[in-house]
């Protein structure tokens, strides 16, 4: 007989009023809330979009309501005891991201409107920050308490906007006249929280609120949002073990493909990491592991950025920054770094105490593949499914087969046949040469097939134009335009590109390649064993 599966998970549902009267699974974070709400009386927190931001800030909403039958068995009932209900206003920014200009305003004063049912209104307020302040100060005078804010993904109405300065300007002129009441009327307001994905400089958004707390990278609120492993070993044995009957796999193997697709996020230089919690939950309630962050779309102005600064996606691997690097705000940003840090691109994976340079890397499987396929239409004119159907197969067969003379006759085949797109004319001009243009295709359609692949690898008598690790096998990889490939194998047999791997317990596998330009595809290649 069938098990009974009786967990119900908050796939889609992030309001914390409905998840706990539905039943619906929830991963009490409430011990942590407490020390925050403790903290600072004004919060800022940025995480990546599906994140739990919006489920956080609707538990905030109810505790601060007041409403303590929501929070039975949660860990904040042991320090909580009075259960104060105090006027609220929660507004969610989201909702504006997509409208016209004109627009903004009359959507933000649509989310004032219920509150003004209670509180009432001033017909002389007419902009959205004059009536939050008309409605702050009403509620101190008609309750006695001080008004809790909550701003959830403030900067939502903003990153549409980052490809257009001058709109961008205009839409960061209306946010901050509805922001501005926050330092105004501090004398009236008990809590302050905002959250979003970036971080805009506080005096370009908040005016004055110099009083502002970002806890982003504070190490005791790394686990705020997102699955600790702590939590899936415990809170999701029963489900692990379900998925791995699922997919016949025994616990510790499902455990470690759980870890390799979701896990990685690291928000500071302390050890503390998380796992995506839209994907697992998902992956858990549909029996199936797939890359449900980017299936939940991909925001466009990311893309917008990478172009505006000529990113280099081959360059983001292991990437040492300090922390005013990619932790600035995102109007003051150099390259396209700080956005990627922030949406979740790329996350913390190590920390050197003495330069204080970070290590920056994709956080897991999911993103890496996504993102990188996310690029593939652009740049090699074909779509994510065409790496991951028959090409694929045979590829990936081939190298796990230690067959490198078949994996790259199944190269050259499919190379070919790539239709010629303006990307590729695009990315010659980015390059400084072909091969660089070469390195960076091998480097798409290797991620893609979740191989490790890395790009100019440094060694003592140069770089190694490609280096792929398989599970058995190491490839290192010259490429050439005018060179044949046998001069291809003498530079890395010359420069010693071999020697480091040579203690690895893999066989080193020397490959030179030589390309036909006039035809991008791959022409001819010699092996070395």
């Amino acid at each position: 007989m069938e098990e009974i599966w009786t967990r119900k998970y908050p796939v889609g549902n992030d309001d914390f009023v409905s998840l706990r009267k539905k039943g619906q699974l929830y991963v009490d974070k409430t011990e942590l809330i407490w020390q925050m709400i403790n903290l600072s009386d004004w919060i800022f927190l940025s995480r990546p979009r599906r994140f739990g931001k919006t489920l956080l800030t609707s538990t905030l909403q109810a505790y601060f309501e007041g409403r303590r039958e929501l929070f039975e068995g949660l860990a904040i009932t042991e320090h909580e005891k009075e259960w104060v209900k105090y006027p609220v206003f929660h507004f969610n920014l989201s909702v504006v991201k997509d409208l016209p200009l004109e627009q903004i305003q009359p959507r933000i004063a649509l989310q004032m409107e219920e509150y003004e049912k209670t509180y009432g209104r001033n017909e002389n307020e007419q902009t959205p920050g004059a009536r939050l302040e008309g409605l702050i100060q009403r509620a101190y005078r008609q309750t006695g308490l001080g008004v809790v804010l909550i701003f959830d993904e403030y900067d939502a109405p903003l990153l549409n906007k980052l490809g257009d300065s001058e709109l961008l300007e205009k839409t960061r002129t209306i946010m901050q006249e509805f922001y501005t009441p926050i330092k105004a009327c501090t004398a009236y307001e008990r809590f302050t929280f905002i959250t979003g994905i970036t971080k805009f400089s506080q005096l370009s958004i908040f005016s004055t609120l110099n009083n502002l707390n970002n806890i982003s990278m504070l190490p005791q609120f790394s686990a705020l949002t997102g699955f600790t492993d702590e939590e899936l070993d415990t809170v999701f044995r029963p489900d692990i073990e379900r998925l791995g009957k699922t997919m016949n796999v025994n616990y510790d193997d499902m455990r470690e493909m759980l870890r390799k697709r979701y896990d990685g996020y690291y928000f500071t230089e302390a050890k503390i990491g998380v796992y995506n919690p839209f994907s697992l939950l998902k992956a858990f309630a549909n029996q199936k592991i797939e890359n449900y962050w980017f299936q939940s779309g991909t925001p466009s102005f990311i893309f917008e950025v990478l172009k505006r600064y000529n990113t280099d996606i081959t360059t983001l691997e292991r990437l040492e920054a300090s922390a005013e690097g990619f932790d600035v705000p995102t109007e003051a940003m150099n390259d396209a770094l700080p956005l990627l840090y922030q949406s979740g691109y790329l996350t913390i994976k190590d920390y050197d105490p003495e330069s204080y340079f970070y290590t920056l890397d994709f956080p897991n499987q999911e993103v890496r593949t996504g993102f990188i396929g996310s690029m593939m239409p652009t740049y090699i004119g074909m779509q994510q499914s065409d790496v991951q159907t028959g090409f694929a197969f045979k590829f990936w067969k081939a190298l796990r087969q230690n067959d490198i003379e078949l994996a790259l006759r199944e190269l050259k085949a499919y190379m070919a046949g790539l239709p010629y797109v303006e990307g590729f004319k695009r990315k010659l001009d980015e390059v400084k040469t072909a091969e660089g243009f070469y390195e960076w295709t091998f480097y798409i359609i290797f991620s893609m097939l979740n191989v490790y692949v890395r790009t100019q690898v440094k060694c003592i008598k140069g770089r190694i134009d490609i280096l792929i690790k398989m599970p058995d096998t190491i490839y290192v990889m010259e490429l050439k335009l005018h060179g044949t490939p046998l001069s291809a194998l003498k530079q890395i047999e010359s420069g010693g590109y071999g020697v480091p791997y040579t203690t690895d317990g893999r066989k080193v596998v020397k490959v030179g390649i030589r390309f036909d330009m006039t035809k991008l595809a791959v022409r001819d290649w010699k092996i070395k064993m």
